[in-house]
């Protein structure tokens, strides 16, 4: 997310190292090398330089803190306007009404259609809601046969009137639907073109006036950059709308739209999408987002998706089977499925603060556990259960089955027998040891 943008802010920082202090000098040549990087990653000019001339504000004249060398409180300053720059805070969603309206605009392949699906299911498992998807593409029956696949897939309901070719009457008549059976809130995915026109601009804009919606959000694809500011301020001229969704921000993003869209239209950035499954969406931080772009990670949010997945009772039952030496490739297969849950592994490695930086080179494929579930899966039940049993012949059975080698069957159970005995000695006190253990190697 955002790697050469965080790239050449890094190299940016680094004309600071080795002063003693801020100078007008030195922060000069440092700024100059943060607007190049923001105006490389697409963000509009004059946002560049009335940032970076803000910055050069806040810095020049501060004392360099104590426990801070000057190249890291440029750092703070920059990620602090760059929060300010994105929105300062997380906007919440208008879930009034009942049932609460959501309007969804943007143009084709802005990824609109697969995000009201998300959205959808945010709402249903966060927020205990009830929603309907409605369908009022009237021009590409692909895009109602889509919305259709994604509601099956996330088990919610998907209105339809295939025949009627009146997106206002669609919407309408959902929004009766919706309140006939229980529905508390109405997603309604509207028809998108290559290109703003004048038909798109007042179709939309009469859907919006018949429907009178809680919530507008604009979708855009964030690696369109510049094109998608613009584009965002055309549709909030027609429909001022409520908030921004930004997309894709897991492809090779140059960052543009999340920095310079606030700033043009004045719009919060609500979500955003952070990969292809449906469970992809993030409330959008400015704060945190300012963070990853430094280089800092996003522990916060990191914790937040670990603690969603994170079952007391199962937790429980693990530590017993911990503490009874009973831990088995099963358990260590329901510990992976939690991890894939959290979200693709290349942005969860991103969290991390420094790894994202190491790790940039590193192709890290969602599919980075298809291996060892391969192997785990070519193990007998009793295997599962009881490693030990896998002598000689179960190894190669193991590896044939699974696809893999012999030998990588044997780093899977060297890497399990060193995880088991770590996690023992995590229990009871063990922790502490460690620790002690640790400092003694000092």
């Amino acid at each position: 997310m955002f790697n050469n943008l965080s790239d050449k802010l890094d190299k940016a920082f680094h004309v600071l190292k080795g002063h003693g202090s801020i100078t007008e000098i030195n922060v000069a040549e440092t700024l100059k090398e943060v607007r190049r990087a923001l105006l490389d990653a697409d963000v509009n000019y004059k946002i560049a330089k009335d940032f970076t001339a803000k910055v050069k504000d806040e810095a020049i004249g501060q004392d360099v803190l104590t426990t801070l060398n000057p190249g890291q409180l440029m750092v703070k300053i920059v990620k602090d306007e760059l929060a300010q720059l994105m929105g300062g805070e997380a906007s919440g969603i208008n879930l009034s009404g009942n049932p609460s309206i959501i309007l969804m605009s943007g143009l084709q392949g802005s990824g609109k259609t697969t995000f009201s699906g998300k959205l959808a299911l945010f709402l249903k498992n966060k927020k205990s809601k009830q929603p309907l998807l409605v369908a009022c593409d009237v021009y590409r029956p692909a895009a109602i046969n889509q919305l259709k696949v994604v509601g099956e897939q996330i088990g919610v309901e998907v209105y339809t009137e295939e025949d009627n070719k009146n997106p206002v009457e669609i919407a309408q008549n959902a929004i009766k639907y919706a309140k006939a059976n229980g529905k508390n809130t109405v997603i309604i995915d509207t028809a998108g073109r290559l290109a703003v026109d004048e038909e798109m601009m007042n179709e939309i804009s009469n859907i919006h006036k018949a429907i009178q919606p809680q919530e507008t959000l604009f979708v855009v694809d964030s690696m369109t950059g510049q094109d998608a500011v613009n584009t965002a301020k055309a549709f909030n001229d027609i429909l001022n709308f409520d908030g921004v969704i930004l997309t894709k921000l897991d492809g090779d993003t140059r960052g543009g739209a999340a920095l310079s869209i606030k700033s043009v239209v004045n719009k919060p950035i609500k979500f955003i999408g952070t990969g292809e499954k449906m469970e992809a969406i993030d409330i959008f931080y400015p704060e945190r987002m300012a963070e990853r772009i430094l280089g800092m990670g996003d522990v916060i949010s990191l914790v937040e998706r670990a603690q969603e997945q994170y079952d007391e009772e199962e937790a429980r039952k693990l530590q017993k089977k911990i503490a009874k030496d009973e831990f088995g490739f099963d358990d260590f297969l329901k510990q992976i499925q939690q991890i894939k849950k959290m979200g693709n592994m290349k942005d969860l490695v991103g969290m991390i603060p420094g790894a994202g930086k190491m790790m940039k080179d590193v192709d890290i494929d969602d599919d980075a556990f298809k291996g060892i579930e391969a192997m785990i899966h070519s193990m007998t039940p009793q295997e599962r259960s009881n490693p030990a049993l896998i002598n000689g012949s179960r190894k190669k059975r193991i590896a044939k089955g699974s696809g893999n080698q012999v030998q990588e069957v044997n780093q899977l159970l060297k890497q399990f027998s060193q995880m088991s005995k770590m996690m023992k000695m995590m229990q009871g006190g063990g922790a502490k040891k460690m620790m002690q253990m640790m400092k003694g190697m000092r």
